[in-house]
């Protein structure tokens, strides 16, 4: 005879275990990981050494800046992220022209300030906040609508 499985008959419990962990920054170990990746592929093309991941990983981590900064999280201008914007179209043109994937000296500092806010933001936005910014960017990617809803105000 087949036993049956035990279901937790307390999902109030864990609701509640899953908004408070959502209210948490993600594990350090992960915003560490997702932090070096950044700062790899920035030291990468500032050394001309880097290639079309390295810009991509950078576009993704500029995306990720501003939905964190408008959800609250950190501090990233709109002119600092059309500005890196247009350095990054830079990068991939040359990088698909020429070959050559690098950043200049005004992109490299102007990229190191927004990885620099990236590291930050990873370590002290709250799980929600990372998740939804993720999930924004892979709309984006997908080509679908990213903008948030305006939320309503009490």
């Amino acid at each position: 005879m087949a036993q049956a499985i035990p279901f937790s008959r307390n999902t109030g419990a864990a609701r509640a275990r899953h908004a408070k962990v959502m209210l948490l920054p993600i594990a350090r170990q992960t915003a560490d990981d997702l932090a070096l990746r950044a700062h790899l592929a920035l030291d990468a093309l500032r050394r001309g050494n880097g290639g079309m991941g390295d810009a991509q990983t950078l576009t993704q981590v500029m995306l990720l800046t501003g939905f964190l900064a408008e959800s609250g999280f950190g501090a990233a201008t709109g002119e600092q992220l059309s500005a890196a914007e247009r350095e990054i179209a830079k990068v991939f043109d040359i990088g698909r022209d020429a070959g050559r994937w690098a950043l200049d000296s005004a992109a490299f500092t102007l990229f190191a300030q927004i990885a620099t806010n990236y590291d930050q933001q990873l370590h002290r936005a709250p799980l929600w906040a990372v998740t939804e910014a993720s999930e924004r960017l892979d709309r984006f990617t997908a080509g679908l609508p990213y903008q948030l809803p305006a939320r309503k105000r009490a």
